[in-house]
């Protein structure tokens, strides 16, 4: 399974998943440094990355069933291959405080069997055709997906709608899936280092703004105490066909599809899916101050800071992907090179955005190396931090980002998968999968005054959240 567990698997950069045609890497090419510091990089007029999304837009149809279903198809015959994924709009961010975590244990409910599959028949089916499957939960949505040969759309289709029509959410299923996420907690979050830092500084960056404040995987005492009539609802509330979108993307006729579509899907139920509400408005609020974190798990210290951030999908957003890049993205990045390079006193530094809907964190994070000290390596951060808001990036730097983000984009436009998973998420967060084709050229579109004014506002020093991780001295236990 995919859940994030900590914020470190998250939509950095808006291409976690991508879509499109593997042969436009090799025509890539990168952006002008040659023009006035406050004339957008823009793409040559035969940009073959962008032509792929154009194209991708191009040929994507939305339907919906009577039942509520929504269906994107992008057919697509390059490759002889077929992508289905089924995006839920729930997340941990539909909880409420008390019962978390029921997103991620859907997750692993619905490899659970239905009427017609048995308990671990599904992925049988799949992989003895040669496809493979997964599932994912983040705060926004949770969604399951399979890849196949071209000619198997119909089982893949089949197996989609059996769950959603007759999934089942048994005591004895519950019992066992609860065992099996309360494990692996204990086994990605307190035996993980860092990782209770990071779930922290959440909570730290949110304060008292449930829906992004508790994390993904939720808590052992909320699953510890969580009664099956809870879990059964949340299931009925949520997983219906008026909460769901179905994404074809690969080699397949659109009228045969549909046709499938229709054959299989039309006839589940369309009870009422409880309305996803819109995130409700977060105050502007300086988040609390630097906490010290004692990790048995950490080999050597830490030091995290978390912004509050704009929503995904917004300038400043962008922007701001663009600055995580150019501080911690690649050994050419501004922190990588002061404190790995040239002083030695971290091991790793990585900046990183959630992509969240609703309003969002931004992550910086280094790990020392023994010699390292916090205090000398903070007011390094700190340094970097004002400068780039005082200065913003050169356009040199804004415009490795930008490449950044246009090579992650084109080998990312590899897999029929990748195409349904982003256009079903797409669909269901924001309404309309096509918006999915114009997120290149949004990173594209940011000048270096753009990301001047976006770390002025938003990466200031005294805006953080910081927590300092520390090591156990003499112990292995969290």
């Amino acid at each position: 399974m995919a859940t994030r567990i900590s914020s470190r698997a998250t939509k950095q950069g808006r291409w976690r998943r991508m879509v499109g045609l593997a042969s436009v890497v090799a025509a890539v090419s990168a952006p002008s440094t040659s023009r006035a510091a406050d004339e957008p990089i823009a793409p040559s007029r035969r940009d073959a990355v962008l032509g792929s999304f154009e194209q991708l837009a191009g040929s994507i149809e939305r339907f919906s069933l009577g039942n509520g279903l929504r269906v994107v198809l992008a057919p697509d015959s390059a490759s002889p291959t077929v992508g289905i994924s089924v995006t839920y709009a729930v997340g941990s961010s539909s909880e409420t405080a008390g019962r978390s975590g029921f997103a991620h244990l859907f997750e692993h409910m619905m490899f659970q069997g239905s009427r017609n599959v048995p308990k671990g028949e599904h992925f049988k089916l799949i992989a003895a055709r040669g496809g493979r499957l997964n599932g994912s939960t983040d705060a926004d949505r949770t969604n399951f997906y399979e890849e196949l040969p071209a000619s198997e759309l119909a089982l893949g289709l089949w197996l989609e709608a059996d769950r959603l029509r007759s999934l089942q959410v048994t005591e004895a299923n519950f019992q066992n899936q609860r065992a099996v996420v309360e494990e692996e907690f204990r086994m990605r979050v307190q035996n993980q280092p860092y990782a209770p830092a990071e779930l922290r500084l959440a909570e730290l960056v949110f304060g008292e703004y449930w829906p992004y404040a508790h994390p993904v995987i939720g808590s052992l005492a909320d699953l510890d105490a969580a009664k099956f009539d809870w879990v059964r609802d949340f299931h009925q509330q949520y997983y219906t066909p008026k909460g769901a979108v179905l994404a074809i993307a690969g080699s397949f006729e659109p009228a045969r599809a549909r046709e499938l579509v229709e054959q299989y899907f039309a006839g589940i139920a369309g009870n009422t899916a409880k309305e996803k509400q819109p995130h409700p408005l977060l105050s502007e609020r300086v988040p609390a101050p630097r906490e010290l974190v004692v990790d048995g798990n950490a080999r050597t210290p830490a030091l995290l800071l978390g912004f509050l951030v704009p929503p995904s999908r917004t300038r400043e957003h962008y922007a701001l992907d663009l600055l995580a890049d150019v501080l911690a993205s690649g050994e050419s990045s501004r922190l990588y090179r002061k404190l790995v390079r040239e002083r030695a006193v971290a091991q790793e530094v990585s900046a990183w955005s959630e992509g969240h809907v609703g309003p969002d964190q931004l992550t910086l994070r280094v790990v020392l190396t023994d010699t390292g000290s916090v205090a000398d390596v903070e007011s390094a951060v700190d340094d970097e931090l004002t400068r780039l808001g005082r200065d913003g990036p050169s356009l040199a730097e804004l415009a490795r980002a930008q490449q950044q983000q246009r090579t992650m984009a084109a080998f990312g436009l590899q897999s029929n998968l990748e195409r349904a998973i982003r256009l079903g998420e797409f669909e269901t967060e924001y309404g309309d999968a096509r918006l999915f084709a114009d997120e290149l050229k949004h990173y594209l579109a940011i000048i270096p005054q753009t990301a001047r004014l976006a770390a002025s506002q938003y990466l200031e020093p005294q805006r953080a959240a910081r927590i300092e991780v520390r090591p156990a001295v003499g112990s292995s236990e969290p």
